[in-house]
């Protein structure tokens, strides 16, 4: 059964256009209360929002429909969204919800939620909540005396700073080390800068003015132009960008160089391999992690798990197999001994640890592998489905006899848009190339 209201990352759009609109998000606050009765105990939600303006509207909208329900709730303020999961969970509350459209414009806004564990909500439940937003609520109304309370929590940037130190062993400092970090004027604006400083760091914050409609604009993971510049400018050892929930990081190094979570993965694994860290011998990506990423994990003794891309598929497998490290290229680095979603600064520490171990500039470290030639092209069409085309399943077959074992190609219909996503990569450049491109035209004529 698909969903109607909830896409990959909870339920997301324009602001003030439907569905994230003021009175949708009272209706999904009402229901998703609702859905996570649990006993006769006192019900609250953690609810934590990033920098734009619509935040304001989404999150009364939310505490009203929450409320209503007679669940309480528990404002934390701009917080990154794995800082949100991990509150839900210490805080004891019944479920989580992050107010938030990650790296987009300031013009999208979402609506993320989390189960009492802290991990994303499952297919079923997303569903229960769907059937009950498309439903009539008032009889389910709280009763007068029983309506919910909402109140500030303060001390909810300390509590996460204060975890985020303690993920790097407790006797290492970062004196010594000149960090650029850029907040994207995100969710992270206070709490990146803060937790780095307290760790000796010589810190050179960028994108940490948010204005309610500069959030991703010119800076942060998506555009990282000007953490280059900055870099460079100040002659630092490593800067760090993380997008607008601080759910993912890239990284550039004292050169100007800008490293993919690929690389970054690829530091982490082989520290946490060496020092029996890793639950399993392997950890989780996506289908487009690079090959050479793959063949460096081979050759000391790793295995690559893929999945379809998004963080929630890479979890679950995690989840399901037993793995602790995982991630995607875009920087969404999964470290579940810590976090129960992906979390920039908590992954950008775990490189921080292997740089000041190792005494070797960041250029050093974190070039773990040469990546093999990579090619991404779109094909937007109107309507059908044009993957359904004998000439095109009969086209991608012999493309990927062509590719042989030197090579990989991944289709994939976008999950939130009508294009499909070539991607090819090998050895031999020119290959890969023509092999996208005759794949990408027989499309093109199918989608016609």
């Amino acid at each position: 059964m698909t969903r109607k209201y909830f896409g990959t990352d909870g339920i997301r759009g324009r602001a003030n256009k439907f569905p994230i609109t003021p009175d949708f998000a009272m209706k999904v606050g009402m229901a998703a209360g609702i859905a996570f009765r649990r006993g006769d105990h006192r019900h609250r939600v953690v609810i934590g929002k990033d920098t734009r303006l619509s935040g304001y509207m989404i999150e009364s909208a939310l505490q009203a429909g929450f409320t209503s329900v007679g669940v309480n709730v528990l404002l934390v303020g701009p917080m990154p969204t794995p800082a949100v999961a991990l509150l839900t969970r210490s805080m004891r509350a019944d479920l989580g919800v992050m107010i938030s459209a990650s790296h987009n414009p300031y013009d999208d806004n979402g609506i993320k939620l989390f189960a009492p564990d802290g991990y994303k909500l499952s297919d079923e439940v997303e569903l229960e909540i769907e059937a009950l937003l498309d439903s009539d609520l008032g009889p389910q109304l709280a009763d007068s005396a029983a309506l919910g309370r909402a109140k500030r929590i303060d001390d909810a940037q300390a509590r996460y700073i204060e975890f985020a130190k303690r993920t790097i062993q407790r006797n290492l400092s970062l004196e010594g080390l000149r960090i650029v970090i850029d907040c994207a004027n995100g969710a992270a604006y206070k709490v990146a800068p803060e937790a780095l400083w307290e760790l000796g760091a010589d810190v050179v914050a960028i994108g940490v003015e948010p204005n309610g409609v500069n959030i991703n604009k010119d800076v942060g993971s998506t555009a990282p132009a000007a953490l280059v510049d900055k870099v460079r400018e100040t002659r630092a050892d490593i800067g760090i960008a993380l997008d607008g929930d601080a759910d993912r990081v890239i990284i550039v190094d004292e050169k100007g160089q800008i490293v993919d979570g690929d690389q970054l993965m690829a530091v982490v694994a082989q520290s946490w391999s060496e020092q029996g860290r890793l639950s399993a011998p392997g950890l989780v990506s996506t289908v487009m992690s690079n090959l050479g990423f793959e063949r460096y994990l081979t050759s000391i003794g790793l295995t690559l798990e893929r999945t379809p891309v998004g963080d929630r598929y890479v979890v679950e497998r995690m989840r399901a197999q037993g793995y602790n490290l995982g991630g995607e290229p875009s920087g969404h680095i999964v470290l579940s001994d810590y976090a129960t979603t992906g979390d920039g600064l908590v992954a950008a520490l775990q490189l921080l640890a292997v740089v000041q171990q190792a005494g070797k500039p960041v250029s050093e470290i974190c070039h773990r592998f040469e990546p093999l030639p990579q090619i991404l092209k779109n094909v937007r069409y109107k309507s059908g489905r044009p993957l359904d085309d004998a000439k095109v399943r009969a086209a991608i077959s012999h493309a990927t006899d062509r590719l042989g074992l030197q090579g990989r190609l991944v289709i994939r219909p976008s999950g939130t848009e009508p294009v499909i996503r070539v991607m090819a990569e090998g050895d031999d450049r020119d290959l890969v190339a023509n092999v996208v491109d005759d794949v990408v035209d027989v499309i093109t004529r199918a989608a016609a």
